[in-house]
């Protein structure tokens, strides 16, 4: 097995100076939903189709971006540790309904840091979450799921604080008996955004907090070819199997991104193969559609969530609308095309993010340092 993230970032912090990203709030070069549309969706739809109101939220593909909160832009300079193009509220209003965020502790803060606050600091977890819950509050028919990734075991009084702080606590969800209620029940509750946060110890005072492994698992994360992804449980280690899993009553989630290898132990997200990577279609190796059926026909349900690096890329939403069996309505890409436009005169490099020089020295420090 191939060695985490954590030595490639360890590296690559020697090499770079610390790079701040801009907050997240949807403030650069972003289009927000028009007001027309928010309220069309609010009127006829529950996650972007009227189909999916009725429907229980383990019924659902939720389809999520991966380490959502570090770009690879003009804010990090195409930073090779960013893994969106598009930040938080541009990938909602595109329809992405699942964020994943890692989360370290700097000087007592909860820090969106990239393993490494040297190497990539998106800044603090409560500046990220307001834009969300500004975004939610304009979309109230809109269910939202987090995940965050404690890197530094960090208490659920913790983030309990923060989440207060932003206000978005409001809408936590807290589940009650064994199943999960419809978008339309958690809507009309007005209970519409499901935090899971990996290596965490639930809080009785914070009970909308919850513990990931105690509801979900996962497939392998640490896939560096095309034809690696596969749908076995990587985590927890307190299930055996994807199936046993599925008895417990676990929500399934389907890690979809891939690695570059760069000498033996490093790795960086791919975005060369991103076409291909994200793509709905179900014929070729690699595929998100190909990779979303094969788990289907071998789980007997469809994933429940799915994270993707660079979400506007295939688009990957294609496939969750496919599992759901939707026509979606009242989406946005505004933001992306604003963007677009804006960098069109200093376009944005795809890869590795880095200059000629700049790989050479990183390659050299890596050889020196393995």
């Amino acid at each position: 097995m191939f060695p985490s993230l954590p030595t490639f970032f360890t590296i690559t912090a020697a090499l770079t100076a610390t790079v701040q990203s801009l907050p997240q709030d949807g403030s650069y070069s972003v289009t927000p939903s028009s007001t027309a549309s928010a309220s069309t969706s609010a009127t006829t739809a529950c996650n972007n189709s009227p189909d999916l109101c009725s429907r229980s939220y383990s019924d659902i593909t939720h389809m999520g971006a991966h380490d959502s909160s570090f770009l690879r832009d003009a804010s990090t300079s195409n930073s090779i540790a960013g893994n969106q193009y598009f930040n938080a509220t541009v990938a909602l209003d595109a329809g992405i309904r699942l964020l994943q965020a890692q989360v370290h502790d700097l000087n007592g803060a909860i820090e969106l840091c990239h393993t490494s606050c040297n190497l990539l600091d998106a800044g603090t977890l409560q500046a990220w979450l307001g834009p969300i819950k500004s975004w939610m509050d304009t979309h109230p028919n809109e269910v939202v799921t987090l995940l965050i990734v404690n890197s530094d075991g960090k208490s659920a009084a913790d983030f309990g604080s923060v989440f207060s702080a932003s206000g978005i606590d409001q809408y936590g969800y807290t589940p009650s008996g064994n199943t999960w209620p419809t978008l339309q029940e958690m809507i009309t509750a007005n209970k519409r955004l499901v935090t899971f946060i990996a290596s965490i110890t639930e809080d009785s005072q914070y009970p909308y907090l919850l513990s990931e492994f105690d509801h979900v698992f996962e497939t392998p994360f640490e896939v560096t070819s095309l034809s690696g992804f596969n749908c076995s449980l990587d985590r927890p280690s307190t299930q055996n199997s994807a199936g046993a899993a599925i008895q417990a009553g676990m929500l399934p989630l389907m890690n979809h991104f891939a690695y570059n290898l760069l000498g033996a132990s490093i790795m960086v997200p791919n975005a060369d193969n991103i076409t291909i990577t994200n793509s709905p279609s179900t014929s070729t190796t690699g595929n998100l559609g190909l990779h979303a059926q094969t788990c289907n026909e071998q789980w007997g349900i469809k994933p429940v969530f799915v994270l993707v690096d660079f979400f506007n890329e295939g688009p990957a939403i294609e496939t969750a609308d496919n599992l759901n069996g939707i026509t979606p309505v009242g989406r946005s890409n505004a933001g992306l095309t604003a963007t677009v436009a804006t960098a069109a005169a200093n376009p944005k490099r795809l890869g590795l993010g880095l200059g000629t020089e700049a790989l050479v020295a990183f390659l050299a420090a890596a050889l020196l340092l393995i």
